[in-house]
């Protein structure tokens, strides 16, 4: 490895870019590289699911092009670059046959979208919106369309809804779940999400999922396991995500749910590190903002030389349901207690409590959203 050998980000998305800002923030010459697979266009991934709620179209939502980041950062940005291996021992980024030398090496590559094999011939017209360039295609797709019918009734799933609502659009949810967002929000909060998109106007189809897609006119007839039968123009699956593990393990390097990292971001490999959605950090794998930018913070201090671990305060998620504010800081999994619950209609406090009274996490929609900071100070940290 040459001592001019740059630090290497994979990615840029919102960890990727975040960490170059921090890097800069400390050092301003530093040589960094960015690969990436699409056009390195800077945006802010959550609002993907405000864009029709605001009538923004894909470069109205992105911040800036590759170029204009490569100048605002002082650095090297490769776009459409695929990154095909790792060889750690050599310090060197494969790209086909050319070899990349680095210092460091920063895996931001995030996580890929869970794709269902539905049956029948219709699954050109269902689409993942997981970055810009999706979103871009999702509306271009859109145009002149009436009708969404979205698979997943997860966090995703539920803004999309609201969002397409505010777009004017009908909207259809089609869920396994009985539930909204099942995995994050206790059941009577998730209803409460549930009443007030149904008054926005989405219908809901849950405890049953697509059985098989064909093809109708311009759009497609989705049967449901139920035997229901719905009618879209297009298709949203938003039924999860998966870190990008399959190159850091062909690399050697540890991987279980995500890439494996200490609290220091730093993964098997020496020099080698990971952070946002491909991560598994000290066991957990936060598909949030709040942790990312966490670990920015203390990664950038850490490939500048000075060691430094990543500590996760209270992080609660936003979800943007307009119509049914909420927020949620869910207790550690396999926490024991209940949920202590305070409801008025549509506005719900939870709070999940130990047997010592202690509170352990939250959810909080309609008017008791307010409420979520001061909560937060109830409530410990991840690790400090």
């Amino acid at each position: 490895m040459s001592n001019d050998a740059p630090i290497v980000i994979i990615g840029t998305g919102l960890s990727g870019y975040s960490l170059a800002r921090e890097i800069r923030k400390q050092d301003k010459e530093v040589p960094v590289l960015m690969l990436t697979a699409d056009d390195g266009h800077s945006y802010s991934k959550p609002m993907l699911s405000t864009g029709f709620t605001k009538g923004k179209t894909a470069d109205e939502l992105a911040q800036s092009d590759a170029a204009g980041m490569a100048a605002q950062l002082n650095i090297e940005l490769r776009t459409h670059t695929t990154v095909t291996g790792i060889d750690a021992e050599a310090h060197c980024v494969l790209i086909g046959d050319e070899r990349l030398e680095y210092s460091k090496l920063v895996l931001a590559w995030g996580a890929d979208v869970i794709r269902l094999q539905l049956k029948g011939e219709g699954q050109s017209f269902v689409h993942s919106i997981n970055d810009l360039m999706d979103y871009r295609a999702f509306r271009q797709a859109l145009e002149g369309k009436q009708r969404v019918a979205i698979m997943g009734a997860g966090l995703i799933g539920c803004e999309f809804a609201n969002d397409l609502r505010n777009g004017g659009y009908e909207v259809d949810i089609i869920a396994p779940s009985d539930n909204v967002m099942p995995g994050l929000l206790p059941p009577v909060a998730g209803q409460a999400v549930i009443d007030a998109l149904k008054d926005e106007g989405v219908r809901f189809h849950l405890e049953t999922v697509v059985d098989h897609i064909e093809p109708n006119g311009d759009g497609v007839r989705l049967t449901l396991a139920n035997g229901e039968i719905v009618e879209a123009d297009r298709v949203i699956s938003a039924v999860g995500l998966r870190p990008r593990t399959q190159l850091a393990e062909s690399a050697g390097l540890d991987v279980q749910r995500g890439i494996v990292v200490d609290r220091h971001l730093q993964t098997s490999a020496e020099d080698i590190y990971a952070l946002g959605d491909c991560a598994e950090v000290d066991g957990h794998v936060l598909l949030y903002v709040l942790p990312l930018m966490a670990c920015s913070r203390a990664l950038a201090k850490t490939l500048l030389g000075q060691a430094t671990e990543v500590a996760y305060g209270v992080m609660p998620v936003m979800i943007k349901t307009p119509c049914c504010p909420t927020s949620v800081c869910p207790p550690p999994v396999g926490a024991e207690g209940d949920w202590e619950v305070e409801q008025n209609g549509r506005s719900v406090k939870a709070i999940f409590r130990d047997a010592d009274g202690q509170a352990l996490g939250f959810a909080v929609t309609g008017d008791f959203a307010l409420e979520k900071q001061a909560l937060s100070k109830e409530v410990p940290p991840l690790h400090r």
